[in-house]
């Protein structure tokens, strides 16, 4: 089973949360929650591993 990295692995965090918002600008919050769920399955789909997905809904919740 893999593990879920939880330590930080992002470069330029904060480049990556401006990213978010301007993603996200001008945005209804139907369409930012549309956006956000597009995202997640984008993801969940690059990563692809069911155990590290469950590992992540687990630390999210």
């Amino acid at each position: 089973m893999s593990a879920l990295n939880l330590d930080p692995n992002i470069d330029r965090p904060d480049d990556l949360y401006a990213d978010l918002l301007a993603a996200h600008e001008g945005l209804t919050k139907d369409e930012s929650d549309a956006l956000n769920a597009r995202l997640i399955l984008i993801l969940a789909n690059h990563i692809g591993d069911r155990d590290v997905l469950k590992q992540a809904l687990a630390a999210a919740k």
